[in-house]
């Protein structure tokens, strides 16, 4: 398994320069840094190979995440809705390529935050769904993008909400490059047993994200790595893995997460850097299993 993380835990605003994160995360321990499509509706190729070049060199493996804007929704009612969403993964999806990115994951399917104040049809938004996320899904397997769905919890989306519908959803698509994308803080909502997620999604497991109950580090909460990562090991799970801590509170980032209290407890990037560091090294540990050759960590 390669290890990453999601820019914006440094972050609180989307729009930040995130290439400035590729050599950070290499010197923190990291394999992988997660960027967020937003940057790519204008970023033209010259700048797209720049940013491939400059991960290239740092040895870093860039993964890509979205959360679609309303308009950006592939099971709207509206034609033009759809229309345009399509439009808009058939661009980013060609960027990917440009960039040597493989991996593309988050509620890729419908939109987010869920609007609440209006009416829910979750059967007719799934069928939709499932015919537009048909057709992005081939043009995703063209460039080489693995099209990971992610399971939410049931606060920010309806349309999936563990992975047992995930699963359900990913065979009536029935297209190898759209994937399960699993995230341990919506499973800790959500699933029953997380282990028991894992093993369901199997093979078709594509993008794993991590996180605590309370959105901090890994190893800065309560949920059971061990379990998380014998279950891993036991689907023969081996691409990424990504933190997606969200500490800060504040700002665009702050807002969108309901990031209410500053859950950094005023940490300086300095401080935020060396928790990142040892984080990554403790899911290394125990993640690696028994035969590890990994000393204990303490965070």
């Amino acid at each position: 398994m390669k290890y990453g993380i999601y820019f914006a835990y440094w972050e609180k605003e989307w729009n930040a320069d995130q290439k400035r994160y590729i050599e950070k995360v290499k010197e923190l321990g990291f394999d992988v840094l997660e960027i967020s499509c937003a940057m790519l509706k204008n970023t033209g190729k010259e700048e797209l190979l720049e940013m491939r070049k400059r991960a290239a060199d740092a040895g870093i493996t860039l993964t890509a995440g979205y959360g679609p804007a309303a308009g950006e929704n592939l099971g709207s009612p509206d034609s033009e809705v759809v229309k345009n969403a399509v439009a808009f993964y058939t661009d980013i999806l060609k960027k990917l390529e440009i960039l040597d990115i493989h991996t593309l994951g988050g509620g890729i399917y419908s939109y987010w935050p869920v609007d609440y104040s209006k009416p829910v049809d979750k059967a007719g938004d799934w069928a939709r769904s499932v015919l537009n996320v048909r057709k992005v899904g081939k043009i995703a397997k063209e460039c080489g993008v693995d099209y990971c769905l992610e399971v939410l919890n049931r606060f920010e989306g309806y349309l999936l909400n563990t992975c047992a519908e995930c699963k359900s959803f990913v065979e009536e698509v029935d297209v190898d490059a759209v994937k399960i994308m699993l995230d341990t803080f919506h499973m800790n909502i959500e699933e029953d047993s997380m282990p028991e997620a894992i093993l369901l999604a199997g093979d078709k497991l594509g993008h794993f994200h991590v996180g605590e109950n309370n959105r901090r580090l890994p190893g800065k909460g309560g949920l059971p790595w061990y379990e998380i990562g014998m279950a891993l090991r036991a689907v023969g799970y081996n691409k990424n893995v990504v933190m997606e801590p969200f500490v800060r509170s504040g700002g665009g980032v702050g807002s969108d997460i309901k990031i209410w209290r500053d859950l950094s407890r005023g940490a300086s990037d300095a401080r935020l850097d060396a928790d990142a560091k040892n984080s990554v090294a403790y899911l290394r540990y125990v993640f690696s299993g028994p035969d590890s050759d990994y000393g204990s960590v303490i965070l």
